[in-house]
């Protein structure tokens, strides 16, 4: 039922998918726990993980839930360090983990990023939030702060389509707050996939 795909993305609460496995065999994980999986979704709101009932925790309604794009494993976020010389001086580079709190749009939580694109002119990274448990072994940058610039993903458990050029309220999957955001719609693509969206001047509700 589950075949490795070998991103070790941490996402399942495992360090690697090999760990995701034996922890399989034990009886300690489902397949569900795993966001590459082709056991459908409902396992993982049965577990809790998310539930996505088209209000947060606070009861604001949102018009679509931010989950990844095709392969990937979460949803893109682009983000720019409160000092943005900081990603040439620490020379972030794609495949990096990243430490920092949203610290622009108001968030209390640090975030951990994969770094998938770096650019060392504008300071801007894109990269995918991942588990914190990563950071335990020391693997990290720290850029302590930064500022929310967008994210980048597939529209889905939509009550209102994204309209280009409109402001959105979203939930960005498994966000850990649940707290609706709301974005400006800079980009939709109609994909055999769905709705492929990004989002800019993104504001927690």
């Amino acid at each position: 039922m589950w075949t490795s795909p070998e991103k070790d993305c941490g996402s399942c609460g495992s360090k690697t998918c090999r760990e995701f496995e034996a922890r399989l065999k034990r009886g300690d994980a489902g397949y569900g726990d795993c966001p590459f999986s082709s056991v459908k979704c409902e396992d993982t709101v049965e577990r809790g993980y998310h539930d996505y009932s088209g209000r947060d925790i606070t009861g604001q309604p949102y018009d679509f839930v931010l989950t990844s794009l095709p392969n990937e494993m979460s949803a893109r976020k682009i983000i720019l360090p409160f000092r943005p010389d900081i990603t040439e001086r620490y020379d972030i580079i794609p495949g990096d983990l990243v430490l920092g709190r949203p610290a622009g749009a108001g968030c209390p939580i640090q975030h951990v990023i994969k770094v998938l694109i770096s650019d060392h002119v504008t300071g801007v990274i894109t990269g995918h939030v991942i588990n914190p448990i990563f950071v335990r072994e020391g693997r990290m940058k720290d850029i302590k702060e930064y500022h929310m610039i967008g994210f980048e993903g597939m529209a889905s458990h939509a009550s209102k389509e994204p309209e280009f050029g409109k402001r959105h309220s979203f939930l960005p999957g498994f966000c850990m707050m649940n707290r609706a955001h709301t974005g400006l719609v800079s980009m939709v693509i109609d994909r055999p996939q769905g709705i492929q969206v990004r989002l800019e001047n993104i504001i927690i509700q």
